[in-house]
Protein backbone atom coordinates (compact mmCIF):
# COMPACT_ATOMS: atom_id res chain seq x y z
CA UNK A 1 0.00 0.00 0.00
CA UNK A 2 2.89 2.33 0.74
CA UNK A 3 4.37 1.84 -2.74
CA UNK A 4 1.01 2.59 -4.38
CA UNK A 5 0.72 5.84 -2.43
CA UNK A 6 4.19 6.98 -3.49
CA UNK A 7 3.74 6.04 -7.16
CA UNK A 8 0.42 7.91 -7.18
CA UNK A 9 2.00 10.98 -5.61
CA UNK A 10 4.82 10.82 -8.16
CA UNK A 11 2.30 10.60 -10.98
CA UNK A 12 0.46 13.64 -9.66
CA UNK A 13 3.66 15.68 -9.39
CA UNK A 14 4.83 14.75 -12.88
CA UNK A 15 1.36 15.54 -14.30
CA UNK A 16 1.56 18.99 -12.77
CA UNK A 17 5.03 19.37 -14.27
CA UNK A 18 3.65 18.28 -17.64
CA UNK A 19 0.89 20.88 -17.45
CA UNK A 20 3.33 23.61 -16.46
CA UNK A 21 5.87 22.81 -19.19
CA UNK A 22 3.08 22.50 -21.75
CA UNK A 23 1.77 25.92 -20.81
CA UNK A 24 5.31 27.33 -20.87
CA UNK A 25 5.85 25.71 -24.32
CA UNK A 26 9.17 24.02 -23.53
CA UNK A 27 8.87 20.92 -25.68
CA UNK A 28 11.92 19.03 -24.42
CA UNK A 29 10.96 19.24 -20.73
CA UNK A 30 7.32 18.56 -21.56
CA UNK A 31 8.27 15.30 -23.28
CA UNK A 32 10.27 14.04 -20.29
CA UNK A 33 7.61 15.01 -17.77
CA UNK A 34 4.98 13.24 -19.88
CA UNK A 35 7.06 10.06 -20.08
CA UNK A 36 7.70 10.21 -16.34
CA UNK A 37 4.01 10.66 -15.70
CA UNK A 38 3.17 7.70 -17.91
CA UNK A 39 5.68 5.50 -16.09
CA UNK A 40 4.42 6.56 -12.65
CA UNK A 41 0.81 5.91 -13.68
CA UNK A 42 1.66 2.43 -14.95
CA UNK A 43 3.45 1.61 -11.69
CA UNK A 44 0.57 3.02 -9.63
CA UNK A 45 -1.89 0.84 -11.53
CA UNK A 46 0.35 -2.22 -11.11
CA UNK A 47 0.85 -1.72 -7.36
CA UNK A 48 -2.86 -0.98 -6.88
CA UNK A 49 -3.83 -4.16 -8.72
CA UNK A 50 -1.29 -6.13 -6.69
CA UNK A 51 -2.69 -4.63 -3.49
CA UNK A 52 -6.31 -5.47 -4.38
CA UNK A 53 -5.83 -8.93 -5.87
CA UNK A 54 -3.58 -10.28 -3.10
CA UNK A 55 -2.06 -13.74 -3.07
CA UNK A 56 -4.25 -16.26 -4.88
CA UNK A 57 -2.74 -19.29 -3.12
CA UNK A 58 -3.77 -17.93 0.27
CA UNK A 59 -7.31 -17.25 -0.99
CA UNK A 60 -7.67 -20.78 -2.36
CA UNK A 61 -6.45 -22.30 0.91
CA UNK A 62 -8.89 -20.16 2.91
CA UNK A 63 -11.79 -21.22 0.68
CA UNK A 64 -10.86 -24.89 1.08
CA UNK A 65 -10.66 -24.48 4.86
CA UNK A 66 -14.09 -22.85 4.98
CA UNK A 67 -15.64 -25.64 2.87
CA UNK A 68 -14.18 -28.38 5.08
CA UNK A 69 -15.53 -26.72 8.23
CA UNK A 70 -19.08 -26.72 6.91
Amino acid sequence: MKAHKYWSAGALITMLGTLYTGHKASKSSHKYFALGSLFCMMMAIYTGHKMISGNKKVKVNKEKAVKTEE
